[in-house]
């Protein structure tokens, strides 16, 4: 799974994440004013056949032992 630029939700910008940290791969998202943050994934053609026969998608938050913040998952075309 690898993140893409996603298409901007309303009133979203562009915006990459660690784009100039080269210990972590930039992630490409669509950020408003508010704080909403929305990022799209690619699945390879592995991934995607094991979610079709009963896989499971995890998400990982990292918290850092802060409160949790709101998340949602979703599919789209």
């Amino acid at each position: 799974m690898k993140p893409i630029t996603p298409a901007l939700h309303q009133n979203g910008r562009l915006v990459v994440f660690a784009k100039d940290q080269p210990e972590y791969d930039p992630l490409p998202a669509s950020v408003d004013a508010e704080g909403l943050v929305m990022t799209e994934w690619e699945l390879t053609a592995e991934e995607l056949a094991t979610i079709v026969n009963g896989g499971r998608i995890r998400l990982w938050v990292y918290t850092f032992n802060r409160a949790l913040q709101p998340v949602m998952l979703e599919v789209v075309e």
